[in-house]
C-alpha cells in the first residue's frame, strides 16, 4: 500500500526540494507536503487530529532546526492524540551516537535515516510502513 500523504519537515529548502523529488521519482507516496518551520507543522497537525483523511501517513523529520528543533517536535507531537497512526522517520545528518539513542526513546519513531535520502533507503521505509500497518 502506498503512503497518501508525506510530511518532510526540514528547514533546509534544498533538502526539502531533493527529498521531494526523490519521494516522487520512487512513488513513495501520493502528496508531499514540506513545512520549513516545524511549529507550523504541529499547528497543521493538530488542527487536524480528528480528520483522519487530512493526516499524514508519514512524516520525515529532521532533528537539526532553529526554534524548534526535532526532539521538541516530537516531544509536542507525542502530546496529540491523533485519529490514525501516524509513521515518523528522523532524517537527518547528523552521524552522533547520541542522537541515534535518543531516536530509541520514541517509540513513535520507527527508523533514524542518515542523510542523503536515497531510493535503497526509501524502500526499506516502505517496508517498515508495510510491517506497521500490517501488524495494526
Amino acid at each position: 500500500m502506498r503512503n497518501k500523504i508525506t510530511y518532510i519537515i526540514d528547514d533546509d529548502k534544498l533538502s526539502i526540494k531533493l527529498m521531494s523529488m526523490l519521494i516522487s521519482k520512487n512513488n513513495f507516496c501520493e502528496e508531499i507536503v514540506s513545512f520549513h518551520n516545524p511549529q507550523t507543522a504541529l499547528d497543521e497537525l493538530k488542527n487536524n487530529s480528528a480528520n483522519s483523511s487530512k493526516l499524514p501517513d508519514v512524516i520525515l523529520l529532521d532533528l537539526n532546526m532553529p526554534v524548534l528543533d526535532g526532539w521538541q517536535f516530537l516531544d509536542e507531537f507525542e502530546l496529540i492524540n491523533f485519529s490514525k497512526k501516524i509513521i515518523v522517520f528522523i532524517v537527518s545528518s547528523s552521524i552522533d551516537p547520541c542522537d541515534l539513542e535518543m531516536a530509541k526513546n520514541y517509540p513513535i519513531v520507527k527508523s533514524y535515516i542518515v542523510k542523503p535520502l536515497s531510493s535503497e533507503k526509501l524502500k526499506l521505509a516502505s517496508i517498515v510502513i508495510e510491517n506497521e500497518i500490517s501488524s495494526q
